[in-house]
């Protein structure tokens, strides 16, 4: 079996022995004589399956008791406008930090329903750099204030030590490609939402954390499906979930913790994406495009300042095992997504082809 060192910014590589489990289970999970894939999501076997999932990404998370969990549809840009519809719930503010592309999206979407004031923007320079942030800026009655914590596109993210204090504003965080990759606070969040495929399972289902306090403020207009209370109420299962999805998640959450839990998983990203870094700071031909402070441990773009040698870049690493580096359009250059479960192995093996590749192109 050949297996390609996959740095797709997601859907993204998961642990191979996660994959193989799910192998292991897919005709039959248990001794239910049936795949997960076609069991009822009213089942016991299923809810085994979600209760399971929930209690372990609340112990990874270190979640509070005062916090729900759900496991939803429709993706991050669903969250768009589930957040507003759920939490314009007293001014109609909210505030924003725009570091990225899914940040505008999210602050274009809340604007559909109330004032969405940007505090911040790093988009002067293709978004290369978290901004810094004055408090008086704040508007101190917004109902809530949003971040991205980690910017796929562009590499940057916001380390746990530099979480915006919004006091008493409930902080929304979008953690679709950086759950789970490194310790933080969730007591400083009043919501925070991930879509799983780029770090904790496949598509098609997205994870919410979200404080009780924030439940059953929706606007009268709000559609049933949008409202996070009506998933509260009824366990993540009003209709059908992604069961598949929350399956693999499952596994994933049981893989992160034998390995260490999430403080394990910082410790292995911090020295991957290190090591990654390092190699680009010290090469002649190749170039970061972020401010080094302010650095991802997970999505790392880098260009050669050459369109074609760019190209002829990708094109050489898929013939040397290494799939999904071509950066994204609006950066240029190539992109390593370098997940929680993306092995040493991998960084060795694109750090070696690197090397190579730039004694015959320098």
């Amino acid at each position: 079996m050949k297996r390609v060192y996959n740095f797709s910014a997601g859907p993204s590589c998961l642990p191979l022995e996660v994959l193989e489990k799910a192998g292991s289970e897919m005709v039959s999970y248990g001794d239910a004589g049936m795949s997960v894939m076609e069991m009822s999501h009213r089942s016991s076997y299923f809810d085994d399956i979600l209760q399971a999932a929930k209690s372990l990404y609340r112990e990874l998370m270190n979640v509070p008791d005062n916090y729900e969990i759900l496991f939803l549809q429709g993706g991050a840009s669903t969250q768009f406008a589930m957040i507003p519809l759920n939490l314009f719930s007293k001014t109609n503010k909210a505030d924003f930090m725009l570091t990225g592309s899914w940040a505008k999206k999210a602050c274009q979407e809340s604007a559909r329903y109330g004032e969405a004031k940007v505090i911040a923007s790093s988009q002067d320079k293709t978004f290369s750099y978290i901004p810094k942030v004055d408090p008086k800026d704040f508007t101190p009655d917004a109902d809530f204030f949003h971040i991205c914590a980690n910017n796929t596109i562009y590499g940057t993210r916001f380390k746990p030590e530099n979480i915006p204090d919004t006091g008493n504003v409930p902080l929304v965080a979008d953690m679709s490609s950086n759950i789970l990759s490194e310790v933080y606070d969730v007591k400083k969040f009043g919501l925070i939402y991930a879509g799983a495929q780029k770090n904790m399972g496949p598509a098609g289902v997205t994870a919410v954390i979200i404080r009780n306090d924030l439940l059953g403020h929706a606007k009268d207009f709000t559609p049933t499906m949008l409202d996070y209370k009506t998933h509260v109420d009824n366990d993540s299962c009003y209709n059908t979930p992604p069961c598949y999805s929350i399956y693999i998640c499952k596994l994933v959450y049981e893989w992160v913790k034998a390995n260490g839990g999430v403080a394990g998983m910082e410790a292995a990203n911090k020295e991957k994406a290190q090591k990654l870094y390092d190699f680009i700071d010290n090469s002649k031909l190749y170039k970061g495009t972020v401010v080094a402070e302010d650095r991802s441990l997970m999505n790392v773009p880098f260009i050669t300042g050459s369109d074609e040698l760019d190209a002829l870049f990708v094109k050489e690493s898929k013939k040397a095992g290494m799939e999904n580096l071509k950066g994204h359009r609006s950066v240029g250059g190539m992109r390593a997504s370098i997940y929680n479960a993306m092995p040493m192995a991998g960084i060795d093996t694109l750090i070696d082809f690197m090397q190579k590749f730039e004694k015959e192109n320098a």
